[in-house]
């Protein structure tokens, strides 16, 4: 599909001409300057508030991106709280205010509740990130999802272990699966059990363990994991457990010889470098992530530093990547349908197709659910507690560090 680029000399020509008309043509100056309103939707407090406000900064810097793409929005920003109802009813509140699409929510429960009112609204949602397979479904013909699901998480990120493994010539025989019991977690096991014996992986998944992410310590889980020795440890985390995880690790002098999400947060927030200190470095994580050699990349980076001075992009550009994706695509949909009613949106959304964007993988296009099947997942990896990608070649900028170096001697 053609999309229109804008040639700034032009739209300047243009827009000054418009000015000198105004009085002339109000009217027709308000429709040419009509902007889609969308309700970007994050729980920027609560539970899931490191998330939610990382989200959230790539949101405050996606307008000038998006603007210098020539397309027209306006952004209505709505804390969710971490809480499913109060999720739905901003929801409603946002649709009863002029929000013609909305955009979140980061958490799959919240964006759940939020499906349905779009549904019943015939509001189109735009989800940024949220993995669980169910939100796809269940027949709703109003949204979409630019984002893995749980499976396509486990698949991409256990392939991965298995490529980066084998290209710095590390021998894995045993591996051990930990993973938080919330919704995400639980969900993530549920994948890992279906999908990893029909991987055909060179080593084996020898014990899965689970936990509460609210406990105080994983001490209990990590003596576990001293009893067992697995030579990999695959994790799924967020950052508040993932800071226990590795405090207990150390202290209990748990030394596997990698230790790979197959496709979860924590790893990479600044609640956690912040916490752990050196001792965050030379943990794998495997997601899509923002393509660093990606012109639109470099382009939303820019902004972003100019939209939150004190914020790393390489800390928040997963968060904030997946947060512009979903504007962008709401944002080229609106350009190409020429209105904003609901079933004319969507239709135009459902018929995306977006060549150059910010995260790996292809274009961005929907199949019948609404998935995108395109999305492709990279290694990161902490160095210098910077989120890193290190494989493959192609969009990587260093070589993985493996074996996972000693806990001991660490600055």
């Amino acid at each position: 599909m053609t999309h229109t680029t804008i040639d700034r000399r032009r739209l300047m020509t243009g827009a000054a001409a418009l000015s000198a008309g105004a009085i002339a043509a109000p009217s027709i100056v308000r429709a040419q300057a009509k902007k889609l309103k969308i309700a970007v939707m994050l729980p920027r407090s609560g539970f899931f508030a490191q998330a939610g406000q990382s989200c959230h900064r790539g949101a405050l810097a996606s307008p000038k991106v998006l603007a210098d793409l020539g397309y027209n929005v306006e952004l209505v920003h709505i804390d969710t709280e971490t809480n499913a109802d109060v999720a739905r009813t901003q929801a409603e509140k946002a649709i009863n205010e002029g929000a013609r699409c909305i955009v979140g929510a980061f958490e799959s429960g919240q964006t759940l509740a939020i499906a349905q009112v779009c549904e019943q609204r015939q509001v189109p949602l735009s989800i940024n990130v949220a993995a669980a397979p169910n939100i796809t479904e269940q027949g709703y013909k109003y949204l979409v999802r630019n984002f893995p699901t749980g499976g396509q998480l486990v698949t991409n990120g256990v392939k991965l272990i298995d490529a980066v493994t084998k290209a710095k010539g590390l021998d894995v025989k045993t591996a051990v699966f930990l993973h938080a019991n919330d919704t995400f977690g639980t969900a993530q096991r549920g994948a890992m059990d279906k999908i990893f014996p029909t991987l055909n992986m060179p080593f084996k998944l020898v014990e899965s363990i689970s936990y509460d992410p609210k406990a105080q310590d994983l001490s209990v889980e990590v003596t576990k994991l001293r009893s067992i020795n697995p030579d990999l440890l695959m994790i799924v985390t967020r950052a508040g457990d993932a800071i226990k995880l590795t405090r207990d690790m150390v202290r209990q002098k748990f030394e596997p010889k990698a230790i790979f999400s197959p496709g979860s947060p924590g790893l990479y927030d600044e609640e956690f470098y912040q916490a752990v200190g050196p001792y965050a470095d030379f943990f794998f994580y495997n997601l899509p992530w923002a393509n660093p050699k990606s012109q639109m990349t470099q382009a939303l980076e820019a902004s972003f530093k100019a939209a939150n001075p004190n914020n790393r992009f390489a800390v928040d550009s997963f968060n904030a990547g997946f947060t512009f994706e979903a504007l962008l695509v709401a944002a080229d949909a609106f350009k190409r349908a020429g209105a904003e009613d609901g079933p004319t949106l969507m239709k135009a959304i459902r018929e995306t197709s977006i060549k150059d964007h910010v995260m790996t993988g292809g274009p961005i296009a929907f199949n019948e659910k609404g998935d995108n099947p395109n999305i492709g997942a990279v290694s990161v990896q902490n160095i210098n507690r910077t989120p890193t990608v290190v494989f493959p070649k192609d969009v990587a900028v260093t070589d993985p560090v493996l074996p996972m170096p000693s806990w001991q001697g660490r600055k």
